[in-house]
C-alpha cells in the first residue's frame, strides 16, 4: 500500500438519517486511512459546522469491531455465536434459502426490509430491485415520516418550502418540535445569524427545556402531544386582536366564517389546561409572531411522534398561513424540501421489472413476525428476512414482539451491517457493509436545497461489500437480470442523473452538488399553494393527502378532525400507568447510529431517564439510582436523573442505546406501541405512557 506523502482532503457528504446532510472534508491519511472530518465551509447550508459524531468518524470509520468478513450463526440464536465463512458459502446459502422459500411459501413470505442507515438513494433504494425482480413483500415506510409529512402536506398541498439558509433574514425564528442543537446543528447556526445581524428572536417549542431551549429568546416547554392546542389557541388570538393577515387569508387561504367560529372556542385559558403552559406564556407567543411579519416555523419531528402528530403538524403550520408570514423573504414555514425534487430513480430501484408483493408496514415488524393476520395483510408468515443498514430489533416500536419474532427458528435472517448489532446478532448470516466513503452515491437534503455527490475516498477493510454489489450479486444468482446490474455505483448515479435532467456526472463532480432550490417567491407559495385551487388548507382534505401521496388509511376518514386543532388521541395515562415518556434524541446517539463509538461512550455512557424532582420526592427515588418504566409492553431498567426542566408527568429516556446496556437487557422501544397512528400509520416514539418505581 502507498501511504499519500501529504494528507489531502477531499469532498463528501453525511450519510446519516438527519436532514441537514452535511457537506463534508475529509483528511485523507492513505488509502485506507482518514484523519478529521469537518464541515464544508464553502458550502452555505452546513456553513463550517458539523455535529461533534460525525467530526469524529475516524473513531467509527476506523472501529476495532467492524464486521469485515461474511460470518453464519453457529450457536442459538441470539448467542453471539458466528464463524468466518467466504462470499461464496454466504451467498450460495442464502439464495438456496431463499429459492426454497419462493418455491414452498410465495415469495411474499420474503421481506426486504432497510430505511435510512445510509440516506444514498443508490446504497440505500437499489435493495427495492430484488422486490420488484422476485414479487418479494414490499415496505410501507412509516417508521420517522408517516405522520409528519400528512400533516405539512395538508395545508400546502406539496412537501417543500422556503429555503433554510433565509432564516438568517429572519426577524423571528419559531424552532418548534427539534432539538436543533442536538439533531440539526445547522438549523442553529442560520438562527443564531439572524439574532446577531438582525437582532432576531429565537423561538423554541418542546416538551423538556434542552440545549435548543438554552439558547432561545423565549422557551414554551408544554406537556408532549399538546402542540396542536397551542397552535390554535395562537391563531385565536391572533384573530381576536387584529394580528391575523385577513387579507391574505382572503387571497391565498380557505379562511371561513365557520373555521373562525370554530376557533373561538379555543381560547389561550382552554390551552392552558391542555398544554400546561401559562395563559401569559401563549399570549406573548402569539403576539411576537403576530406582531413580526417575518417569522420562520422551522418545525420538526419531534412534536408529530405522538399518536395526533399529523393534525399537530398541520395546526402548527397553519399560524403561518394566518400571520401571512409566507409573504415575505425570511418568513413562511418549513419541514422537509423531499418533495421538491423530481429525481428519476427508476433504474435504481428496477421499478419496470415488476410490481413487487404486498406492502408490509415496516413500524408493525414485530407483529408482522409474530404472526398478526392484519398486519401480513391476510397472507401467510414472513419466512426470510433481508436487513440493510438497519437496527429493528434496537429502533422498532414495541421490541418484545419483534425479539420474539427474530427468535423464530423458521425464520431465516440475513443482515448487511457495519456492526454487531442487536439485530446482526438475531441472524443466520451477516454480512460486512462498507461505510460511506467506501462507496460512490449521492445524497439529497431533505433539509435543505442541495443534492450532492460523495466519491469513494478509501478503501474499505477486510471484505466489506457495498449494498449496490451485494443486491446485484443476489440478483444474478437468482437468476435475474436487468440493466441495472450492469453498472458499477458510480455509473448508477451518472445514470440517474442523466435520466432526472441534471447532466453529466463529471462535470457535477468538479462542483459537488446540484442546486436544486426553487425561486425565493415560489419557495413562499407567492403564486399560490400546490392544490389546485391554489389555496392553504385550514380544513384538510386527508383523502386528496392519501391520494397524492400515496398513503394507506389505518382508520376511518371521518375520525378526522375537520379543521386545524387539537385531536385528543394520545396514549391514556390512568392510574396504573401516571407518566407520560418521550425518547427523544440524544445528542450523543443518531437512532442506534454511533453507540458503538468512544466519544459518544464517553458522553453518555449509561441509560437514563429524566425525571422531574418533586415527582421523585412523591416516588422516594433519589437522583441517580435504578429505576424501572414499565407498562402492559413490558419493562426497561434505568438510571433516574433530577431535571426540573419539563412538566411534571413527564418523562425523557434521551437516545438508544444497545438492549445489552440496560440491566434487565430490554432496550427503550419496549415501551413504545406499535399501532399504526392515525391518518395513515407511524410509529408514536414520544406518546408512550408508563409507570416507575425505583429498584
Amino acid at each position: 500500500m502507498n501511504a499519500i506523502t501529504t494528507p489531502r482532503t477531499a469532498r463528501s457528504v453525511c450519510p446519516h438519517d438527519c436532514p441537514s446532510t452535511c457537506a463534508l472534508d475529509v483528511e485523507l491519511i492513505d488509502e485506507r486511512t482518514i484523519g478529521r472530518v469537518r464541515g464544508a465551509k464553502d458550502d452555505p447550508y452546513t456553513a463550517g459546522v458539523i455535529c461533534e459524531k460525525v467530526a469524529r468518524y475516524a473513531e467509527r470509520i476506523h472501529h476495532p469491531n467492524r464486521l469485515t468478513h461474511p460470518l453464519r450463526r453457529v450457536g442459538k440464536k441470539g448467542s453471539g455465536e458466528f464463524q468466518q465463512i467466504s462470499w461464496d458459502e454466504a451467498m450460495d446459502e442464502i439464495v438456496a434459502r431463499w429459492l426454497e422459500i419462493e418455491r414452498t411459501d410465495g415469495p411474499e413470505a420474503i421481506w426486504p426490509y432497510f430505511y435510512a442507515g445510509t440516506m444514498g438513494h443508490v446504497q440505500r433504494d437499489g435493495i427495492e430491485r430484488l422486490r420488484h425482480a422476485r414479487g418479494y413483500s414490499r415496505q410501507y415506510d412509516t417508521i420517522c415520516t408517516g405522520t409528519a409529512w400528512p400533516g405539512f402536506i395538508a395545508g400546502t398541498g406539496v412537501l417543500a418550502g422556503p429555503n433554510p439558509e433565509s432564516m438568517a433574514d429572519s426577524d423571528c425564528v419559531v424552532i418548534w418540535g427539534t432539538n436543533a442543537v442536538a439533531t440539526q446543528v445547522n438549523v442553529m447556526t442560520h438562527a443564531i445569524r439572524a439574532r446577531k445581524e438582525r437582532g432576531a428572536k429565537i423561538v423554541a417549542i418542546d416538551i423538556y427545556r434542552n440545549g435548543t431551549m438554552e439558547q432561545a429568546d423565549m422557551a414554551l416547554v408544554l406537556r408532549p402531544g399538546t402542540d396542536g392546542a397551542l397552535a390554535v389557541a395562537v391563531m385565536h388570538i391572533l384573530l381576536r386582536d387584529g394580528l391575523a393577515d385577513r387579507a391574505y387569508m382572503a387571497s391565498y387561504t380557505d379562511f371561513s366564517t365557520e373555521f373562525e367560529a370554530h376557533l373561538s372556542t379555543r381560547t389561550p385559558e382552554w390551552a392552558a389546561a391542555i398544554t400546561g403552559l401559562a395563559v401569559t406564556e401563549i399570549e406573548a407567543f402569539a403576539r411576537l409572531v403576530g406582531t413580526t411579519p417575518k417569522t420562520y416555523f422551522r418545525l420538526g419531528y419531534g412534536f408529530t411522534r405522538q399518536r395526533n402528530g399529523s393534525t399537530s403538524m398541520h395546526a402548527a403550520l397553519s399560524v403561518a398561513a394566518m400571520t401571512g408570514s409566507w409573504q415575505h423573504h425570511g418568513g413562511g414555514a418549513f419541514h422537509s424540501n423531499s418533495g421538491s425534487w423530481k429525481l428519476d430513480k427508476s433504474m435504481i430501484t428496477g421499478a419496470d421489472m415488476g410490481p413487487g408483493g404486498r406492502e408490509l408496514d415496516m413500524s408493525e415488524i414485530g407483529k408482522v413476525l409474530t404472526g398478526d393476520s392484519t398486519a401480513l395483510k391476510g397472507g401467510g408468515p414472513v419466512k426470510a428476512l433481508f436487513i440493510q443498514n438497519t437496527n429493528p430489533v434496537n429502533v422498532s416500536p414495541e421490541q418484545g414482539l419483534t425479539r420474539a419474532g427474530f427468535a423464530r427458528d423458521d425464520l431465516f435472517t440475513v443482515v448487511h451491517e457495519q456492526f454487531m448489532t442487536d439485530t446482526a446478532k438475531l441472524a443466520d448470516i451477516v454480512l460486512p457493509a462498507t461505510m460511506f466513503l467506501e462507496h460512490n452515491d449521492y445524497y439529497r437534503r431533505g433539509g435543505h436545497t442541495r443534492l450532492l455527490y460523495g466519491p469513494k475516498l478509501v478503501d474499505a477493510p477486510g471484505e466489506c461489500r457495498s449494498n449496490f454489489e451485494v443486491v446485484n450479486e443476489l440478483l444474478r444468482r437468482l437468476g435475474s437480470d436487468h440493466a441495472s446490474m450492469h453498472l458499477t455505483d458510480r455509473q448508477m448515479v451518472a445514470e440517474t442523473f442523466r435520466r432526472s435532467g441534471f447532466g453529466e456526472l463529471d462535470e457535477i463532480e468538479k462542483l459537488g452538488f446540484i442546486d436544486g432550490a426553487w425561486p425565493d417567491e415560489k419557495a413562499r407559495f407567492a403564486d399560490g399553494f400546490a392544490w389546485p385551487d391554489k389555496r392553504y388548507r385550514f380544513e384538510p382534505d386527508w383523502d386528496a393527502v392519501a391520494r397524492l401521496k400515496g398513503y394507506t388509511w389505518v382508520c376511518d376518514p371521518s375520525e378526522m378532525p375537520r379543521f386545524a386543532d387539537h385531536w385528543d388521541v394520545t396514549e391514556r395515562i390512568d392510574a396504573e400507568t401516571p407518566f407520560r415518556l418521550a425518547t427523544s434524541p440524544s445528542r450523543s446517539f443518531l437512532n442506534s447510529t454511533f453507540a458503538e463509538t468512544a466519544g459518544s461512550q464517553k458522553r453518555q455512557p449509561e441509560p437514563t431517564v429524566f425525571v422531574h424532582p418533586d415527582d421523585a420526592a412523591e416516588l422516594g427515588i433519589a437522583n441517580g439510582v435504578p429505576v424501572t418504566l414499565g407498562n402492559r409492553r413490558g419493562e426497561v431498567a434505568l438510571k433516574a436523573v433530577f431535571f426540573a426542566g419539563m412538566q411534571r408527568g413527564v418523562l425523557i429516556a434521551e437516545g438508544i442505546h444497545p438492549n445489552s446496556a440496560h440491566r434487565n437487557g430490554q432496550g427503550i422501544n419496549t415501551l413504545i406501541g406499535s399501532d399504526p397512528v392515525r391518518p395513515f400509520g407511524g410509529a408514536a416514539f414520544h406518546d408512550t405512557s408508563v409507570w416507575v418505581r425505583k429498584d
